[in-house]
């Protein structure tokens, strides 16, 4: 096959125009009809999550104060485009849209050097028209940046294997696109090795003088690595060449309730701000001990080494199934699904049945049989294709993790769809037979019913729900999550969010009734124990809520805010022994806790036990100076103790954080009469009564101290 085509100009412009345009007009229909959805201004997830940081980023926190857990890159190039044109999620993507038709068009400029200008056309239609890679590069995630560096770096090795001229320019945009792509996707690391030993062994690095070849590549992939493990080390003084958070997610894709996709370390916990502090909790908590990020990241991938030693059966089996997921038709979701989008998209509901891997690969196949007599040319992509496919498998199954590998599958479909000449020529020899039986298998397992289409769709609109709970607009969280409800009626987080959105509509009757329909289904569910204990303890029914939260605490006994709550239930019921062990685990649990060092401050006040209140009472305060209830509690207890100044101090805080705070007005009234202040003592009862008129207690007070004042 010719290295090149000089006499084609006007034909590669045509074709360019025709992909880019293509590639184009798609994106921007979906974008435009995805502005009318709720996606478009409610971001779940890992979108939020790089929303957020982005946002702090163009605030102009650029060098951040703790080792990286999320790979940089994305969030960074995002914080750029917030800062040029302010944080609206809806600049970035349209900038996905610009990735995403540039993607197309190095992959047809790719495919044109590898193997013909029309294989080229429908390569960059291919993706151009892809369905996956339409949706993803409209959600607030870094596919369409790994997509755009994977055909950047797949543009590279054409250019270096097909001798295109300036070989060492193209070596080092090559170590660019690898040291790029391990910050976007941290096990592209492994491509980084893989091009280094090709640069070492190479024939083609050879040509092209193997020292100048090594020290371009060295270079491009020094230039981004390098910064970011010297600003990791001078964080953290741990060298991470990308981030901490190997272990972790080696550990998710590798245990025993693993089922190849993605599983929060807590049930319900599979936010970004979750992430890095349930893995730190948890392992020290397992260890007894403060871990570095290094320290964290061993201890889960020492976990997950110890299941595949233990049960290497199962964990054989979880590999195959995970290699069932990265080839199966369907996309394997966390937060938002494709079909969901597709409800609204023209794009995605018409290209979604036939743009996906369970048609490419078995082209590729088909493609791969053509190209093999110019095997020489492609062994670096099938490596580089191979190494990732198992470094993916290795963790876990992802839509858009997979979707780096989506351009060496349209290279091979590509060649198939116009090389057919070559296919009829050798009908029908043993080779192509094997090749089409290996191609009809793998389209025969791609359709494997691995995840149900209903489930993604529920799973959709219950974080949506949830988002929407999050922005206060509950009535709205409630109709997703009926409709989650409705698409998947097993589905038990529905049930749970469904009633803390009835919840917050003040629909409490419907809310308990959401949460026992849940525990019908899922009668272990903690936090469905966990809401609807919540509700029947606002509701003054302490006996069944503590028996609820007995049962969220045995599903989670290392979760704080139930320990807390159960001793609010035993309080009620007058049991304060029971309470203060419950409230002293919280607090043992998780120590930073205002709320459970109040509580257990309160308790033992009530117990008599003023020395350990106090201290408990102080801690709180010094914990949340912003939270009223918490410098009142403190002051009701100086006032109890008769340290009247003590008491004065800290009511007037509370007063300062709420100025509307009825009872902290009439408590500093007490302690200001207390002292013989009577006109501040009664400009503060007067100020209760204003503010709560049926206040008694503050009536009473404010007579007496008209009567004690000459």
């Amino acid at each position: 096959m010719p290295a090149s085509f000089p006499s084609e100009g006007p034909t590669v412009r045509r074709h360019l125009l025709l992909v880019g345009g293509a590639a184009l007009a798609v994106r921007l229909l979906h974008l435009w009809q995805l502005s009318a959805t709720p996606f478009a201004t409610v971001l779940m997830g890992d979108a939020l999550g790089y929303d957020t940081w982005a946002r702090g980023l163009a605030d102009g926190a650029w060098w951040g104060t703790e080792v990286f857990y999320q790979a940089p890159l994305y969030p960074y190039l995002l914080g750029v485009i917030y800062a040029l044109t302010g944080p609206d999620p809806m600049h970035a993507r349209v900038a996905h849209v610009v990735l995403g038709t540039t993607s197309a068009l190095m992959l047809t400029t790719t495919v044109r050097w590898l193997v013909s200008p029309r294989a080229g056309l429908v390569a960059g239609l291919l993706l151009a028209l892809y369905a996956p890679a339409i949706f993803l590069e409209s959600v607030l995630q870094k596919s369409a940046v790994d997509l755009a560096l994977v055909t950047l770096l797949v543009m590279a090795v054409a250019a270096v294997v097909t001798q295109r001229p300036r070989a060492t320019v193209w070596w080092t945009v090559l170590g660019l696109a690898a040291g790029a792509l391990a910050l976007t996707r941290e096990n592209a690391l492994v491509w980084v090795v893989v091009l280094g030993g090709w640069a070492l062994v190479g024939a083609e690095a050879r040509q092209a003088g193997r020292a100048r070849v090594l020290a371009a590549y060295a270079a491009g992939v020094l230039v981004l690595l390098g910064p970011v493990a010297v600003r990791n080390y001078a964080i953290g003084g741990e060298w991470f060449l990308t981030t901490a958070q190997f272990g972790p997610n080696f550990y998710i894709g590798n245990h025993a309730g693993a089922d190849g996709s993605y599983v929060s370390l807590r049930p319900g916990r599979g936010a970004p701000e979750f992430e890095r502090r349930d893995a730190t909790d948890l392992a020290q908590q397992a260890t007894g001990r403060m871990l570095s990020p290094a320290e964290v990241s061993a201890y889960w991938r020492d976990r997950a080494l110890a299941f595949i030693a233990s049960d290497p059966a199962a964990w054989i089996a979880l590999m195959a199934r995970k290699t069932l997921l990265l080839i199966n038709a369907r996309e394997a979701v966390d937060t938002e699904s494709q079909e969901s989008y597709a409800e609204w998209s023209w794009p995605l509901r018409v290209l979604g049945p036939v743009t996906h891997p369970g048609v490419l690969l078995p082209l590729a196949v088909l493609g791969a049989w053509c190209l093999w007599p110019a095997r020489r040319r492609f062994g670096v992509l099938v490596l580089l294709w191979a190494t990732l496919a198992a470094s993916t498998v290795a963790f876990y199954v992802l839509a858009r993790y997979r979707l780096p590998l989506v351009p060496f599958l349209i290279i091979g479909a590509a060649t198939a769809l116009t090389d057919t000449g070559r296919l009829r020529q050798a009908w029908p020899s043993r080779s192509m037979l094997t090749a089409l039986g290996m191609a009809v298998l793998l389209a025969v397992a791609a359709q494997w019913p691995l995840l149900p289409t209903d489930r993604s769709r529920a799973i959709t609109e219950n974080n949506l729900g949830a988002a929407l709970h999050d922005r206060g607009r509950d009535a709205e969280a409630a109709t997703r999550l009926r409709r989650a409800i409705a698409i998947r009626p097993d589905y038990t987080p529905a049930y749970s969010n469904l009633g803390v959105a009835l919840r917050a509509i003040g629909e409490e009757a419907a809310a308990i009734e959401a949460y026992r329909q849940g525990l019908a289904l899922a009668p272990d569910d903690s936090d469905l124990h966990y809401n609807l204990a919540n509700v029947l303890l606002a509701r003054g029914q302490a006996d069944e809520a503590a028996v609820h939260l007995r049962a969220a605490a045995a599903g989670q006994p290392d979760a704080a805010g139930t320990r807390n709550n159960l001793g609010l239930a035993l309080y009620e019921q007058g049991r304060l022994a029971d309470a203060v062990l419950e409230f002293e685990a919280a607090v043992a649990l998780d120590p930073s806790s205002a709320r459970a060092h109040l509580n257990l401050g309160k308790v033992l006040a009530d117990l008599r036990r003023p020395t350990e209140a106090l201290s408990h009472l102080r801690t709180a305060s010094s914990l949340a100076p912003g939270d009223a209830d918490a410098q009142y509690d403190l002051g009701v207890f100086f006032l109890e103790q008769g340290q009247y100044a003590e008491a004065i101090v800290a009511l007037s805080a509370a007063i300062a954080v709420r100025p509307g705070y009825a009872a902290a007005h009439n408590n500093l009234g007490i302690a200001l009469a207390s002292q013989g202040n009577l006109p501040e003592a009664i400009v503060q009862f007067e100020l209760a009564l204003r503010l709560r008129p049926g206040f008694e207690d503050a009536r009473a007070n404010l007579a007496m101290a008209r009567r004690a004042t000459p």
